[in-house]
């Protein structure tokens, strides 16, 4: 389990189905005759403010932006175009791949950009599934980005030219 207690403000973290965020601020509210810590964060880009009690922060997903060696392994989990071929409902791998975006996992966002850009190779998306794929790019450029010190569209045509035909 990462430590989510140290965030201090004016670091960044990563918050899943929302991306980077800045974290703002830290206040203490006394709910119930307890002292309860949070963290106020505001997300890069739509500038969505969210509070997250520290205690759950862990539990919530929320975590440091991704290192070097994870970045690798992502792009790794990228180049794999070796996977079978995804024999469920629409609905079903909906839900699937919304539970891993959940996640807030860069690996589990990446499976979901993957599968659903080979997906997109060999039919046409629906609605839902096109929207997905651009939420987990979305997600993968805006940590990339941060965490590469790179401009966000040399990340997209980076991820985008992993699965041109």
């Amino acid at each position: 389990m990462i430590d989510t207690e140290n965030f201090e403000i004016g670091m960044t973290a990563v918050y899943p189905a929302h991306g980077v965020a800045d974290v703002v601020g830290l206040e203490t509210k006394h709910v119930g005759g307890q002292a309860l810590r949070f963290y106020h964060l505001q997300v890069r880009g739509s500038g969505l403010k969210i509070i997250v009690p520290i205690d759950k922060a862990g539990e919530n997903g929320m975590r440091p932006l991704a290192g070097p060696d994870e970045i690798d392994k992502m792009f790794e989990l990228l180049r794999d175009h070796d996977v079978p071929a995804d024999r469920q409902t629409w609905n079903r791998r909906y839900r699937n791949f919304m539970e891993k975006i959940r996640t807030g996992s860069l690996h589990e966002v990446a499976e979901v950009y993957r599968d659903l850009s080979l997906l997109r190779s060999q039919k046409t998306l629906s609605h839902g599934e096109r929207e997905m794929l651009r939420t987990a790019r979305d997600l993968l450029v805006g940590e990339l980005a941060v965490a590469r010190e790179t401009p966000e569209d040399e990340v997209a045509e980076q991820l985008d030219s992993m699965f041109k035909n």
